[in-house]
């Protein structure tokens, strides 16, 4: 599996490596994650700060970890398909005020342009049924809403801020 930049109009260009997302709680089951009501990434990632902001004032000061305890099932991860929400990534290439989209560039058919806040809200492909998308990835993108559960944006390549 290759990296996956994150560039443009950002303040920060972002490399990301899909193949440790195996690893990242923040992974979503992608054979149930469109059929489970969900909410708005924005929401999910507040709530995320919140409860460690809560749980810091409680404990007092404590060892600064990145929150991601890594729990991993071997059957899981060898016949499940997973995704992780787009919404962090971005947020950490801190987009510019005046950008308005994001391409999708793709090894094979026309690179895919989807407003930014849609794509903040949407689910990036990354396995299925336990391998990495070797043959039409190394990225699919789906909305956050499973409308393109069937037929998610494939072969993508790189990720642009315009």
């Amino acid at each position: 599996m290759s990296t996956i930049t994150i560039s443009g109009n950002v303040q920060h260009t972002i490399t990301i490596d899909p193949g440790v997302w195996i690893f990242d709680d923040r992974k979503v089951d992608l054979d149930t994650y469109f059929s489970q009501k969900t909410q708005n990434h924005n929401d999910r990632e507040g709530e995320k700060l919140a409860k460690a902001f809560d749980l810091h004032r409680k404990e007092g000061a404590s060892v600064l970890t990145n929150g991601n305890n890594v729990t991993v099932s071997k059957k899981e991860l060898t016949e499940k398909s997973y995704g992780i929400p787009l919404f962090p990534f971005l947020e950490n290439a801190a987009p510019l005020d005046n950008a308005k989209e994001v391409i999708f560039e793709r090894s094979e058919g026309e690179d895919f342009t989807c407003p930014i806040e849609e794509a903040k809200e949407g689910i990036i492909g990354f396995s299925f049924k336990g391998k990495p998308l070797s043959e039409n990835g190394p990225l699919h993108f789906y909305y956050n809403d499973g409308s393109n559960k069937q037929s998610p944006i494939k072969n993508i390549y790189n990720i642009k801020i315009k």
